[in-house]
């Protein structure tokens, strides 16, 4: 899925691999994190493939930098995965859950500990989806070709705010639950 993520930026224009991480850690993180080192590697397997190319660029002052640029393969194999029918509801894995499903042999409060700690973590991250909210305004201000898109790039954020809200309402049920009666 990241090959396909990766070129699906870069049609967008042209970026440094620096460039590509800040683009997914404002858009796509919420729901496709991404590590630096599995961008750049690989952006390097698809350039092998030959969907995009990289020219380095000198600058004086700074180290050089390699910008990437999709190529017409890239975009014929970007086009081929959107075309593709989604016939088969996505897969979710959840290391809660299975932490959960195996926990009864915890005592109450070590098991209220760890989830009161990914509460707490969830919260923080809540901010994340007004950051997307930024981020999504300022590309369309920036590149008013982008406003599908960006409608597009909403309507995916908004979804990772629903569910992180469901998710919240599960969490408080689950303590809840436990602090009643375990």
């Amino acid at each position: 899925m990241l090959k396909n993520i990766l070129l699906g930026i870069l049609n967008y224009s042209p970026m440094t691999g620096y460039d590509v991480k800040q683009f997914i850690d404002g858009s796509t993180s919420h729901f496709w994190y991404a590590q630096t080192s599995q961008i750049y590697r690989t952006l390097d397997q698809l350039e092998e493939a030959g969907c995009l190319t990289s020219v380095i660029e000198h600058q004086d002052t700074k180290p050089s930098k390699r910008i990437y640029h999709i190529t017409d393969k890239g975009r014929e194999t970007l086009s081929a995965w959107l075309h593709n029918p989604l016939d088969r509801i996505p897969s979710a894995k959840n290391e809660l859950l299975v932490f959960l499903f195996f926990a009864g042999q915890l005592d109450k409060d070590t098991l209220l500990d760890q989830l009161r700690l990914q509460r707490k973590l969830y919260l923080e991250k809540q901010g994340d989806y007004d950051a997307a909210t930024g981020f999504i305004e300022e590309a369309v201000k920036e590149q008013p070709q982008l406003a599908r898109d960006a409608r597009l790039w909403e309507a995916t954020r908004r979804f990772g705010q629903i569910s992180r809200q469901a998710y919240m309402q599960w969490l408080d049920e689950t303590i809840a639950m436990i602090e009643e009666d375990f």
